[in-house]
């Protein structure tokens, strides 16, 4: 199979992998849209390099975080950027409204933890360990469950404040 079609299979089957680091690093769907194009060319540009190491997710979820910090530090240098909508949650898997609320208000309060705490939850709600999550982000086991345990301290007291 040619290099091209298995990049875009592997694109398409984890697109909502994407779009999920997209919205936890993105304000409005514009910047949402313009950081997948971006994390899928950061994919792209690096696919010869991946030397199968570790899973193929494991590098995938590295590269988007690492471009997703990468975008929000450009972005903060933009002086005239200004978010013009709310959290938008893309590729949502449920119609349930109260799951889609409370998904809402999870995301917003997302938005108020630092770079690493966002990328640190974010891959505690997609189920990975925290070895996992060590390989992902380049911190040990125990470094990763001592910041856990403090965001999720740091969430549940934000929340209860609402």
């Amino acid at each position: 199979m040619q290099k091209e079609a298995v990049f875009t299979d592997l694109i398409r089957e984890h697109q909502s992998l994407l779009y999920k680091v997209t919205s936890i690093y993105s304000d409005n769907k514009e910047d949402q849209e313009d950081l997948f194009q971006e994390i899928v060319y950061q994919l792209w540009k690096y696919f010869d390099s991946f030397r199968n190491d570790s899973k193929i997710t494991t590098w995938m979820y590295r590269v988007a975080m690492n471009t997703s910090i990468t975008f929000i530090k450009k972005k903060k240098r933009r002086p005239d950027s200004v978010p013009i909508a709310d959290v938008f949650v893309k590729q949502s898997d449920s119609n349930d409204d109260t799951y889609e609320e409370r998904l809402r208000l999870l995301y917003q309060h997302l938005k108020y933890l630092n770079t690493l705490e966002k990328g640190l939850i974010f891959l505690l709600l997609e189920g990975k360990s925290y070895k996992e999550i060590a390989q992902i982000t380049g911190l040990n086991d125990s470094n990763v469950g001592t910041k856990i345990s403090r965001i999720k301290k740091k969430l549940k007291i934000n929340m209860a404040k609402q």
